[in-house]
């Protein structure tokens, strides 16, 4: 039963995997995603694996910058797309709007997404959000 269970797993993981180059334009085989819990809420850093890949560094940057700007506005339908409506915080972050704040910033190899929160529930949804992200993703993504 166990090893059923490992199985669907790394199936569902290899899912997502797929069907992330519908949603991201970078090549997750080329790039990382860090995800970081914070006590404020947490941070999202996408960087290439090489970072003299100009390329992957300025599809990673167009896109995060994008997404920061959807996030802030409470439209996650890309992680929602990508994982499922019922992943884990998206709904308590689609409606958190002033009481989420969303920041991206430009990395020498890549960019990040701070989350930043004073309200619990808010928080306890990006963590919750993070962790749900860290399990879908698999090998492309680590925790800090």
């Amino acid at each position: 039963m166990h090893h059923e269970s490992m199985s669907n797993a790394t199936d569902h993981q290899q899912m997502i995997h797929e069907r992330g180059a519908a949603v991201m334009p970078f090549d997750l085989n080329q790039t990382l995603h860090h995800f970081e819990s914070m006590p404020d809420g947490g941070l999202e850093t996408v960087t290439a694996n090489d970072p003299a890949n100009q390329a992957q560094r300025t599809l990673i940057q167009q896109h995060l910058a994008i997404e920061a700007q959807r996030f802030q506005r409470g439209d996650f339908t890309d992680p929602a797309a990508l994982h499922g409506a019922d992943m884990p915080g998206l709904a308590v972050l689609s409606a958190a709007g002033t009481r989420l704040r969303v920041a991206y910033n430009d990395l020498p190899n890549g960019g990040q997404i701070r989350f930043t929160t004073q309200d619990a529930t808010t928080l306890t949804a990006v963590h919750d959000w993070f962790t749900a992200q860290l399990s879908e993703h698999g090998r492309d993504a680590v925790a800090h």
